[in-house]
């Protein structure tokens, strides 16, 4: 939008705008809870920031915040980045070894900290900090300074380039680095996702993903404030018993998720219903059938959404093929996009209707891109980016960031893909996970993965190289396996040779003979996974040591 830049340059400015300009509008709520509106948010801020003087933090100084999704963290994120003090959101995932390590790493004095995560914090940890405060009502657990004091404003000045976050990725490698983001970077991505896609005053985002994460502090937070939005939390897992009942009493117009939500979905609620009978599964199979099918499977879906949504926004993983083939003919309102929590996080973005099959889309206004080391015959590369939203680098880690950084200054993602003639950006996987073949070809695992992942029996897999060989690691939907052969359960072990082979075909039938795996094995439990659903890679790894990894999540 013309004049866009000159609306703010900090998350302060940001801040102020809008507390001015919608101060009565509904800003943060809870599901089935309290609400708040930008007025009532304003004075909550200023009775954290206020806590947070009166323990002795200035300018600078770091506050840890660890909570399940509720307006108060972010109240709790506002009090401290509007006063000059740096936020350091952390994945709840995390062990309690893990967290005392990042509380300790990040320099924190002070902690905001929900009741059914204080538990983790080690004692130890606890101890050390200067105050701790309880997001659920915002009291002070331990610490603090003069309680007699009188509430009053705290005022500070904050600059474009001042440190604003650090936030410890849960990558799929086995080492945590904090990514430096200033007010600078935050601001100019959320002016970048307005050019993208405008929302409003009228809009109501519903909030299922970990705010913690940058996709949904940056997209689903930051920019909803900005505009004067009004966001509803979902503090429980958006399981299918939490979801629904929310879906129907908030109608979103926004939401954001991750591919595996709507994979399920699409899995359960369609596809399955055409695996009974070769009538059914050949009907199934015409083009004009299953996108008839679709198309009213779709108007059923955007009911059950509530009937308001126009953006539902996919990322953190790939989407599999045919749930993505699935939206697009059920006139599905999803958008695709990339990034990382290093870029804080969007690179590139397709918006509803203008979404290509496998695109992320064009990478964003302000943001420029190229590939280095080009594969000569398929034109595919490593992505790097020149991005003003791109981290100011690792914290307290100089080498790491050295090494993420082109000699020109752009930052490397370690992400292999290639442009089509329109710009548009086609992923393909990560450097460090690619395997070359006999004959040196370049053997993407997360394109294997995806599908292996759209067979209806499997819910998970990874893709590894053993002796030369491709193996598949398949984590099976016992719940479908069941129905399927709910009259041979007590043969159900011997069936698995049969099942293990039909998913070989099925794979090998679909990918190039260079991709084809030459056997699957079964993972009975779930793959351990980050809070984005991304599997933790490293942990199931026989042959190589974990690597520390230059990007983060993937994220729209």
């Amino acid at each position: 939008m013309k004049g866009m830049e000159t609306e703010y340059r900090t998350l302060k400015e940001l801040y102020r705008r809008s507390v001015g300009l919608y101060a009565d509008r509904r800003c943060s709520c809870l599901y089935q809870g309290e609400c708040l509106t930008y007025r009532e948010f304003a004075a909550r801020v200023d009775r954290v920031a206020f806590m947070f003087h009166s323990a002795g933090l200035r300018k600078g100084d770091k506050v840890a915040l660890l909570s399940n999704n509720m307006p108060n963290w972010a109240v709790c994120y506002f009090a401290a980045v509007t006063t000059g003090l740096v936020i350091v959101p952390i994945l709840p995932d995390f062990s309690s070894e893990e967290l005392g390590m990042i509380i300790s790493h990040s320099d924190a004095r002070a902690l905001c900290v929900s009741d059914r995560l204080y538990s983790k914090i080690p004692k130890e940890t606890v101890e050390k900090l200067d105050v701790v405060i309880r997001t659920m009502n915002l009291g002070i657990i331990t610490g603090g300074g003069d309680k007699t004091a009188e509430p009053c404003h705290v005022e500070t000045e904050v600059a474009p380039d001042d440190l604003a976050a650090i936030i410890y990725t849960s990558e799929t490698t086995s080492a945590p680095k904090g990514v430096m983001l200033s007010h600078g970077n935050l601001a100019s991505q959320i002016l970048m996702e307005t050019a993208l896609f405008p929302v409003g005053k009228e809009d109501v985002f519903l909030s299922i993903l970990p705010l913690s994460h940058t996709y949904e502090c940056s997209v689903g937070m930051l920019y909803p404030f900005s505009r004067g939005s009004e966001v509803v939390y979902l503090d429980k897992l958006p399981t299918a018993s939490t979801l629904m009942p929310a879906l129907k009493a908030v109608r979103p117009t926004v939401m954001l998720s991750v591919p595996l939500i709507i994979e399920k979905i699409y899995k359960s609620q369609v596809a399955s219903k055409f695996r009974k009978g070769r009538v059914r599964q050949y009907l199934y199979s015409r083009p004009w059938f299953r996108k008839l099918v679709h198309k009213l499977a779709g108007h059923k879906l955007r009911e059950i959404f509530g009937g308001r949504l126009r953006f539902f926004g996919i990322g953190g993983a790939k989407l599999d093929a045919p749930t993505e083939e699935f939206l697009r003919e059920a006139g599905f309102p999803f958008a695709i996009g990339y990034g990382l929590t290093e870029t804080a996080p969007l690179i590139a973005g397709a918006v509803p209707g203008n979404v290509r099959p496998r695109s992320t889309g064009p990478v964003l206004n302000s943001i420029q891109a190229r590939l280095e080391n080009v594969n000569p015959v398929t034109g595919e590369g490593e992505i790097v980016v020149l991005s003003p939203s791109t981290m100011q680098g690792y914290y307290k880690n100089p080498v790491a960031t050295r090494n993420v950084f082109t000699p020109d200054g752009w930052f490397r993602t370690k992400d292999l893909g290639y442009f089509d003639k329109d710009g548009h950006l086609y992923i393909k996987g990560r450097l460090d996970n690619m395997i070359v073949g006999a004959g040196g070809e370049n053997i993407y695992p997360e394109e294997i993965e995806s599908v292996i992942n759209s067979h209806f029996l499997v819910t998970d897999s990874i893709v590894k190289e053993e002796r030369g060989r491709l193996v598949a690691m398949v984590h099976f939907n016992r719940d479908e396996l069941e129905r399927r052969y709910h009259d041979l359960r007590e043969e159900f072990n011997h069936r698995m040779g049969d099942i293990k082979k039909d998913i070989l075909n099925y794979v090998n039938s679909k990918v190039g003979k260079s991709a084809r795996i030459a056997d699957v094995e079964e993972h009975e439990a779930g793959f351990e996974k980050t809070p984005t659903q991304k599997i933790k890679r490293f942990k199931y790894s026989r042959t190589r040591k974990p690597k520390q990894e230059a990007g983060g999540e993937q994220n729209p």
